[in-house]
């Protein structure tokens, strides 16, 4: 009678072994299925910042341009003030074309463009 009850303990012994190994296998799966919804949610978090980036620096590009195209007129318009203030046949040149004059014996060519 020894003999059944050990045997009895033995596949009862086998059968918690079984039953630990299933638990602790859906237990590794369900820590891999959850670090992946973490993964996937962070990522997903961060599509919309990483939209409004793409967004940003096409703003900054954009004044930056502007701001460059700024610059450069006003480069132009110092140094056309500067001329007018120190160069006397400049503001000369300005004046006349501005009044539409012109000194006698001199031929003036005009270009019109149309306006669109």
């Amino acid at each position: 009678m020894a003999a059944p009850r050990k045997r009895a303990k033995e596949v009862k012994l086998k059968r918690l072994e079984a039953q630990t190994r299933v638990i602790c296998t859906v237990n590794r799966i369900i820590f891999a299925l959850m670090a992946l919804i973490l993964s996937l949610a962070v990522v997903a978090s961060a599509l919309p910042q990483k939209k409004r980036l793409a967004d940003l620096k096409f703003k900054l590009a954009q004044t930056l341009a502007a701001e460059e195209q700024i610059l450069a007129e006003k480069e132009f318009r110092e140094t056309e003030l500067r001329a007018l203030k120190e160069d006397h046949e400049f503001l000369e040149l300005k004046a006349m074309d501005r009044l539409n004059l012109h000194r006698h014996g001199e031929k003036v060519y005009r270009i019109e463009r149309d306006e669109p």
